[in-house]
């Protein structure tokens, strides 16, 4: 026991003196055509060392002490920018992609520098409401778990209305509003056990070792992102190491992974890299852990393959898959059913794959071409039964919705001069689809189908927008965007514009406007009526976009370096909204998070999201961060009955605070980190249920001339992150605890009548959910 003692004691000393190192490297290229800028200067002012790139933009720093560090790239006619925080480890070599933004006017006295912080989008083109995130705050920000969704409930505005599912409203929006993008390609919704129609699911398919540096917009968006209303997604890839083998294993909650990633040999520039994961519980359940009555699987492939062709420009070939399934089996003993759910038996399965080849070329000193081919797949199943009294099942629903799509689109960047750009696209998806549902509604025996269709179909986009830079410090940018849906020949031309000052070093002012559609999910087009006749017809077919104005109004001031107050003022007008045929109804598509919808809907309704949003947020720096966001707002609607209501999503409120400490130690060899996130914000909204009616019928009754007028209770939430990363020689491993809601508050999501006990029962949100996790990079 002595020797065991002192050895433990004794390790602390031992790799004081172990100074592990690795190879710092990358590329540096022009923002707007992403070409190489030979003989850059790449500077790490701390070490007192500084490299010249070659010809094809790339630098190396080797033998690099395992920190943190502050990069200061330059160039000739270029702004200066400053990377912070670039994390070196020993694990994996650390390779950076940097783009510079060109000078309008080069200044002799005065040294024009860009701080290259975290929330600078991209994407050059959007100037307001728009910001990038990193691969770290998807790793680092508590209760995270590298899913992109549930990072972004930390930025103003945003606010998840399910703990059980990553679904997220953007500033009073449905979910249903979001897009998602990935290499310039629309992709379908990249989530495990998702439903038709709905952006979110359950868990992320994504893999945060693919993931490069993107861009998460939440209105006025430029004029190259269509089909969308509350919010984009815009994803980047990183490419696989091209110079050695590097893997990574991890092993938690969520599942078991592996990712590889190296060249295809030592003289081609080409890289692979690939990320393969399967369900923790799907073990679990196949060893016998878990009881037999529930069963959740699911498993995911993503990949990004970088080819490199010399003059004939670069390929890219792109793809992830994700397979979910969910069922649950009902106990045949009525002694032992607590309630009326126990008696629902259901299937439910979501599989979403897509691959995607690009080619990107430079055609002579001015222009980028970007062009893609792709193919996806999606698949939403569900299928429910009822026990009855005599353990009989009867099906209550079964919903199987099939979507297929070819994707092509191609993007041109054109350099006019160093003040004037110009960005034009064409995007084009070839639709096939197989949809069918049937419901049952309370205490009718009989299933009627509400679709069965099976056709194909076609969307046509294209965008043009120009950049106009009379100065270093201000900057002018408008476009259009066009959207065709070949179903119902139905058209929008959309007018963008958006301009930016900066006044000074420490502030600066935009404004922004869009004129934005969404298709319908397309299931909606297909609910179907039974004539008199016996014959079936397709009222919704006809159905318009749903449209939105956005005006967006900001003002930034950086108290110093590190320290931003960012103010935005928004107000968005929607119109063209689906709302039933009956003069009576409160029912509106601006309430719906999932699922297609069949009742028989007119483009008669309207509704009004309008807020203030306040952040104040320090920039990781010695080790520490925090932001703070308010948004007071409110999200109205009209249905057919004319009178404006409040939104499902109508909170009024969201105050998030989000910090974190890194404790480094050890030569940097050992860091613990501490992490939390604090959401408090107004509850959902919901329909009032009529007590009396739902005894008399025996199922719920809501008051639907009350739509949404009672207000859950406030929510809140509490989340942490504890970690501790160790760096030895040739590898990195990081040991993680998620602890979602660590309060164990349970938030009230919706209420329903339950008959057997004669009381309107609450749903509760998720309460305490711990994620633990181990990674190894080598």
């Amino acid at each position: 026991m002595r020797i065991v003692f002192c050895i433990i004691f004794s390790f602390p000393a031992i790799v004081l003196h172990a100074q592990y190192k690795q190879q710092l490297r990358g590329s540096v290229t022009d923002i707007v055509l992403q070409k190489p800028l030979a003989a850059a200067t790449v500077s790490i002012m701390s070490l007192g060392k500084s490299v010249v790139t070659g010809e094809d933009g790339s630098f190396r720093f080797i033998n690099l002490p395992v920190g943190s560090y502050q990069l200061t790239i330059s160039y000739s006619g270029f702004k200066e920018t400053v990377l912070d925080n670039v994390a070196v480890n020993a694990g994996k070599e650390t390779i950076l992609s940097i783009s510079l933004e060109p000078l309008v006017h080069e200044e002799k006295e005065v040294v024009l520098k860009v701080d290259n912080k975290k929330n600078k989008p991209l994407n050059d083109m959007s100037a307001v409401s728009a910001r990038a995130f990193t691969v770290e705050e998807t790793q680092r920000y508590a209760a995270s778990v590298n899913d992109p969704l549930r990072m972004a409930t930390v930025f103003p505005g945003v606010f998840a209305p399910d703990d059980g599912n990553n679904n997220i409203t953007i500033r009073g929006n449905s979910p249903a509003g979001l897009l998602w993008k990935m290499e310039g390609m629309e992709i379908p919704n990249p989530n495990h056990f998702s439903s038709a129609g709905s952006s979110g699911g359950g868990i992320s398919i994504l893999s945060s070792q693919l993931l490069a540096n993107s861009d998460f917009v939440t209105s006025a968006f430029a004029a190259e992102y269509g089909n969308a209303l509350s919010g984009v997604f815009d994803l980047k890839l990183r490419k696989g190491n091209n110079e050695k083998k590097e893997y990574t294993l991890q092993a938690g909650f969520l599942g078991l992974n592996v990712a590889a990633e190296g060249p295809f040999s030592k003289s081609y520039k080409g890289s692979y890299l690939v990320n393969y994961r399967y369900s923790t519980l799907g073990l679990l359940n196949k060893i016998g852990v878990l009881p037999d009555e529930a069963n959740t699987n699911f498993q995911d492939l993503s990949y990004n393959i970088f080819l490199p062709a010399g003059k004939a420009g670069t390929f890219t070939l792109f793809g992830f898959g994700g397979l979910s399934k969910e069922s649950r089996k009902t106990i045949l003993d009525s002694s032992k059913w607590t309630s009326l759910d126990d008696r629902y038996p259901y299937i439910s399965l979501s599989n979403t794959g897509m691959a995607g080849l690009t080619h990107t070329i430079l055609l002579g000193n001015n222009i980028n071409l970007k062009s893609g081919i792709g193919i996806s797949y999606s698949r939403n199943g569900y299928d429910e039964k009822f026990v009855e009294d005599d353990y009989s099942q009867s099906r209550t629903y079964k919903d199987n919705s099939v979507t297929k799509k070819w994707l092509l689109n191609t993007t041109l960047n054109y350099r006019l001069s160093n003040q004037l750009n110009l960005r034009a696209g064409v995007i084009v998806d070839l639709i096939k689809f197989n949809y069918y549902q049937q419901s049952r509604e309370h205490g009718i025996s009989s299933l009627p189908e509400m679709i069965n269709s099976k056709e194909s179909t076609s969307t046509q986009e294209a965008f043009a927008q120009w950049q106009y830079k009379p100065t270093n410090e201000f900057t002018l940018s408008a476009g259009l965007h066009f959207l065709h849906l070949a179903l119902n020949n139905t058209s929008s031309l959309e007018p963008r514009a958006s301009a930016k000052w900066n006044i000074n070093n420490r502030s600066s002012i935009a404004a922004g406007y869009g004129l934005h559609s969404q298709l319908q999910p397309l299931g909606i087009y297909f609910a179907q009526l039974k004539n008199v006749n016996g014959s079936l017809s397709f009222p919704n077919k006809d159905l318009s976009f749903t449209k939105s104005h956005h005006y967006v109004l900001s003002y930034s001031y950086r108290l110093n370096r590190n320290l931003l107050v960012k103010t935005e003022l928004y107000y968005q007008k929607l119109f063209n909204v689906p709302v039933s045929t009956i003069d009576s109804s409160t029912f509106s598509v601006l309430n719906v998070e999932e699922d297609y919808v069949t009742d028989l809907l007119v483009n008669k309704g309207s509704g009004r999201n309008y807020g203030l949003e306040i952040s104040i947020e320090r920039y990781l720096r010695n080790n520490f961060y925090f932001m703070l966001s308010n948004s007071l707002y409110q999200s109205k609607y009209t249905a057919a009955d004319k009178i404006e209501r409040n939104t499902r999503f109508n909170g009024n409120y969201i105050t998030t605070l989000i910090s974190g400490k890194d404790f480094v130690y050890a030569h940097n060899s050992k860091t613990f980190g501490i992490n939390i996130k604090i959401i408090y914000a107004g509850g959902l909204r919901n329909t009032p249920i009529d007590l009396v009616a739902s005894r008399q019928k025996g199922y719920t009754v809501f008051k639907e001339k009350d739509a949404y007028s009672f207000q859950n209770p406030s929510y809140f939430r509490t989340d942490l992150r504890v970690s501790m990363k160790w760096n030895r020689k040739h590898f990195t491993s990081t040991l993680s605890l998620d602890i979602q809601d660590v309060t164990n508050r349970l938030n009230i999501y919706n209420q329903w009548y339950d008959y057997n006990s004669d009381k309107i029962i609450n749903n509760y949100q998720t309460g305490l959910i711990p994620v633990l996790n181990y990674k190894i990079d080598f």
